[in-house]
């Protein structure tokens, strides 16, 4: 673990247009943050600007999200300008529904780079053109589950992915918030091994990246990766979220608040180092104590234990 998170991943947004629509659920998409059903306030500026106050010359970037489009705040600018004034690169998700090309320059100007949700919808495609066309570093971010593993095999050989992304970042889905458990993804599925195994052959490497949820499925799937070159689970090793009302928790997929510390009475590096955080690397450097895969692996996700795509799972409770 590092001494001070390397990456924040904090959630300016506490409520989403799409959730209010369903346009999530109609694009295929299960949102893990549930903004259909859930609001709350976005952050408060002076809430960020502590928040980069208390990191500055600790960390180097930031990623911006929540429960909507990060750039759909109404302080989205003083945010990211005031991030980057602190030598902070502020990162962010967006699903480009409501992507203007002020937005865009924004982005240009301060932004190191910017992920698109895959949401197979024109304005997918419309955000893609407009943020490339500008020399924008862009990804896509693409939710890798039952019901979307099939068109994520196409897309990869097929040569669907649209042009002028810098890469495809394949997420795996979980089943929190709107996330259903049906649409969790089984190692023993021949298409995880087949999808996975993709990624043995350099020219498919070029092309794609994963979070690090993924990485059993790499470690198992796709062995002649250099193991070197991946990292599994980071929460509270380096990297934490912080939600709009200044919850920090070791991973963003803890929609419970199991390992929560409160900002409002704690600094961040206090909260990094509380026993809440402390917990949860202990599941981290217990799990499957005797697989020859453990020092790549840590056992996978300790919030979810059935998202990890391993048959020989060995789960030790701490």
């Amino acid at each position: 673990m590092a001494s001070y998170p390397h990456l924040l991943d904090i959630g300016i947004m506490g409520s989403c247009i799409h959730g209010k629509t369903g346009r999530c659920l109609e694009a295929g998409v299960q949102c893990y943050q549930d903004g259909l059903h859930r609001s709350e306030p976005d952050m408060a500026l002076s809430d960020f600007k502590r928040i980069i106050d208390e990191s500055r010359g600790r960390l180097f970037q930031v990623a911006l999200g929540g429960r909507g489009d990060p750039e759909m705040h109404r302080d989205f600018k003083a945010m990211i300008s005031y991030s980057r004034e602190n030598d902070i690169i502020p990162n962010l998700t967006t699903s480009g529904f409501g992507l203007t090309e002020e937005k865009a320059d924004l982005m240009k100007t301060y932004c190191g780079a910017v992920a698109v949700s895959w949401y197979r919808s024109p304005y997918t495609l419309k955000a893609i053109e407009m943020l490339t066309a500008k020399g924008i570093k862009t990804n896509i971010h693409y939710v890798l589950g039952q019901n979307s593993i099939d068109e994520a095999y196409e897309m990869v050989t097929s040569g669907k992915i649209p042009k002028g992304v810098n890469r495809m970042i394949f997420l795996l889905h979980k089943p929190v918030g709107l996330g259903q458990q049906a649409n969790v993804l089984r190692a023993n599925d021949p298409r995880v091994e087949a999808f996975f195994a993709l990624f043995n052959e350099d020219r498919f490497c070029d092309l794609a990246g994963f979070d690090s949820c993924c990485v059993p499925g790499l470690v198992n799937f796709a062995r002649d990766i250099h193991l070197d070159s991946i990292d599994t689970c980071e929460g509270a090793r380096y990297s934490a979220y912080i939600t709009p009302d200044m919850k920090m928790t070791p991973c963003s997929f803890d929609q419970d608040l199991k390992w929560q510390v409160d900002l409002r009475t704690h600094s961040i590096r206090q909260a990094w180092d509380s026993a809440a955080f402390n917990q949860f690397r202990s599941i981290l450097s217990t799990s499957c104590p005797t697989c020859k895969s453990r020092r790549s692996c840590l056992g996978g996700c300790p919030i979810k234990k059935e998202i990890v795509l391993c048959k020989d799972l060995q789960e030790v409770k701490p």
